[in-house]
């Protein structure tokens, strides 16, 4: 019982993860073209699935398609994402300038990592609780002691309070990339 909630917990960390790689630093990264769909005829398909993405500067990014005939496409996809970057296109690559994050773009982004956090904090608190109610239907049903059911709710406590340390550690990681970048 307490591996499928921890199991269930770890999901929602790496899920943290993958928001956080999307929030904009003032780095380029790969990893921020993640939730990038390109039209790729007529199907939404991930940039890094129908292009190379690199990055030769820490503030530019480069994206060459596999097929010439998605530039247009591709520069459409970032240009509407919520990035706020301009591509330029010289008809083979895309090239991509990550400027500088103003002060009140960086409190944006720090806010959204908070909220981001706190939905994921707010999940794994669902997941304890479901947790903890199927440990008490478990009991109920004679399938645990009274002491089985103690014990069985304080490891899924101790586990539920090592993955809100690690949002905590991950936000705070990112904040830093945020106000630092």
């Amino acid at each position: 019982m307490n591996e499928a909630s921890i199991q269930k917990m770890e999901k929602s960390i790496a899920a943290l993860k993958d928001e956080f790689n999307a929030i904009r630093t003032g780095r380029a990264s790969a990893s921020l073209f993640d939730k990038v769909r390109v039209d790729y005829y007529g199907t939404p398909t991930p940039l890094n699935q129908v292009a190379t993405i690199s990055v030769p500067e820490a503030r530019s990014v480069v994206i060459q398609p596999f097929d010439k005939s998605l530039i247009g496409e591709i520069e459409k996809a970032i240009q509407k994402s919520e990035l706020g970057l301009n591509p330029s296109n010289d008809g083979k690559l895309i090239r991509i300038a990550i400027p500088p994050l103003t002060a009140e773009r960086r409190k944006e982004l720090v806010k959204q990592a908070k909220a981001t956090a706190e939905n994921s904090r707010v999940a794994i608190r669902n997941i304890r609780r479901d947790g903890n109610d199927e440990l008490k239907k478990m009991q109920k049903d004679s399938k645990l002691t009274e002491d089985e059911l103690k014990a069985a709710e304080e490891a899924l406590q101790k586990s539920t309070d090592k993955f809100i340390a690690d949002i905590n550690k991950l936000l705070e990681t990112k904040e830093k990339e945020i106000t630092e970048g």
